[in-house]
């Protein structure tokens, strides 16, 4: 009986203190880049880094602005959004208030708008 206690005292406290968004979805999402032409110059929020096409990590309580360059073509920029999962915040209301801490301080209930970007881009005259 004791033992049956315990391993329920356990799994309580463990669901208590757990965070739906950040153990199933985590703080990062992976975003690719695509350009036409190919091996563009990709730039996020000021960074270079690296060329077309290219997968990042990036942090889903951030937004972004990516701008993709490239010799003898306009620039282009393109904004990524993040937003509030509803079904997160539900879901930690319903585990208790640490899960809502925890979620809301790492953003992992955040998502982000765009998961790939293929930028195309015109020629300069």
């Amino acid at each position: 009986m004791k033992k049956a206690l315990c391993i329920c005292v356990i799994l309580c406290v463990g669901f208590m203190t757990s965070s739906c968004a950040t153990i199933f979805k985590g703080t990062m999402e992976e975003v690719e880049f695509q350009s036409s032409p190919d091996r563009a110059e990709v730039y996020v929020n000021g960074d270079r880094i690296g060329q077309t096409p290219i997968a990042i990590k990036l942090a889903s309580k951030e937004s972004y602005t990516i701008v993709f360059k490239a010799e003898g073509y306009k620039e282009q920029s393109y904004h990524i959004q993040n937003k509030i999962g509803a079904g997160w915040i539900i879901l930690d209301i319903l585990g208790g208030l640490v899960p809502v801490i925890i979620d809301a301080a790492t953003g992992a209930w955040y998502s982000l708008d765009q998961k790939n970007i293929n930028a195309v881009l015109q020629k300069q005259q």
